[in-house]
C-alpha cells in the first residue's frame, strides 16, 4: 500500500512536535524551588554581594560574575556546595559599612574582607573564616629587596611600620630585625617613597592597595604566614539570624576541608597576585 506524500509529511511532523515536547518537558526549571530549596531571597537563586567597585585581587575587572580572582572564586565555590549552578547566582554591590549595620540585607551573604569580631557579631552573622591576613612588605621596583625569595635575604633590610601594630611584631619577632617605626602606615608610605625604609610592612590587602595605588612603581616583596593567634580571620557576612548561616558555613568548610580553598588562595594571592610567601 502506497502512503501518501501529505500523510508522510503529517507524520514527521507529529514525530517531530512530539519529542520538541519531550525534551521541554526533560529540561529542569532553571534557578527555581525545584532545583534547590534553600532559603535564600529568591527562591531557586544566590544572591552575593561585593563591594562597589571590587579591587583586584579579590575580583578581577570589577567583574565579579567572571569568577576571576580570590573572593569571586570563593563565592562560586561555596555556591557549587550549596547547589547552585554559575547561572543561578546573582551578584548585587554594596558599601563596606553599610553590609555591617543592622536590619534586612538585598543579599544572601556578601564576600568583602570583613574580618569576624564580636562587636560586629552582634548585628550580622558570619561564616566559619575563609581567609586569614598575612603580613606583608610593599616595596619598589629597584629597591635592594626586590626579588627577595627568604626571610634571610631581608636580614640587612630596612624595614618599617605603624607603632603597635601586629605588623611591627612581625618585623621584629617573626623577622628578628629592629624595626623603623611611625605613628602611621601614611607616615610609612612616604618614608618609603623618600627611600628611608626599603619595605614597609602591612597586611595583605593594605599591601595590595599600596602597592597599586600609593607607591610609584609599588611591588610585593613577599608574604608571611599568619601567627596572630587573636585573628578570627575573615568570613562570609549574612543577616543576623540568616536561616541559611549554618548551611553556607558548611559548604565553606567542605571546600576547606578538600583543599579547594588552599588551591584558591594558592592561585589567585600567590601566584597570580606576585606575592610569595616568604620562609
Amino acid at each position: 500500500m502506497k502512503i501518501s506524500k501529505k500523510i508522510t509529511v503529517a507524520l514527521a511532523i507529529t514525530l517531530l512536535a512530539t519529542g520538541l515536547a519531550s525534551c521541554a518537558k526533560a529540561e529542569p526549571v532553571a534557578c527555581s524551588p525545584e532545583t534547590n530549596s534553600l532559603a535564600t531571597l529568591t527562591p531557586g537563586t544566590l544572591t552575593i554581594a561585593t563591594g562597589e567597585p571590587a579591587y583586584e585581587p579579590w575580583v578581577l575587572n570589577d567583574a565579579p560574575e567572571a569568577g576571576e580572582g580570590f573572593e569571586a572564586a570563593v563565592a562560586y565555590a561555596v555556591a557549587k556546595q550549596l547547589g547552585f549552578e554559575n547561572k543561578c547566582v546573582k551578584w548585587v554591590r554594596t558599601t563596606f559599612d553599610s553590609a555591617i549595620t543592622p536590619g534586612e540585607k538585598t543579599f544572601d551573604f556578601n564576600i568583602q574582607q570583613y574580618s569576624i569580631t564580636d562587636e560586629r557579631a552582634k548585628v550580622v552573622d558570619f561564616s566559619s573564616a575563609y581567609y586569614f591576613s598575612n603580613q606583608a612588605i610593599v616595596s619598589a621596583k629597584g629597591s635592594k629587596i626586590e626579588g627577595v625569595t627568604t626571610i634571610a635575604g631581608l636580614k640587612d633590610a630596612k624595614l618599617g611600620a605603624a607603632v603597635g601594630s601586629t605588623s611591627l611584631d612581625t618585623i621584629e619577632v617573626q623577622l628578628g630585625l629592629k624595626a623603623q617605626v611611625f605613628n602611621d602606615n601614611a607616615a610609612a608610605v612616604a618614608a618609603l617613597k623618600n627611600g628611608q625604609i626599603d619595605g614597609l610592612v602591612v597586611d595583605l590587602p593594605t599591601a595590595f592597595y599600596l602597592a597599586a595605588a600609593e607607591v610609584d612603581n609599588g611591588i610585593i616583596v613577599g608574604q608571611f604566614e599568619n601567627r596572630d593567634v587573636n585573628d578570627k580571620g575573615a568570613g562570609l557576612l549574612l543577616a543576623k539570624d540568616s536561616p541559611i548561616t549554618a548551611s553556607v558555613t558548611a559548604a565553606l568548610d567542605a571546600i576547606r576541608t578538600s583543599g579547594e580553598l588552599q588551591a584558591i588562595q594558592d592561585k589567585w594571592l600567590t601566584t597570580a597576585a606576585g606575592a610569595p610567601v616568604l620562609k
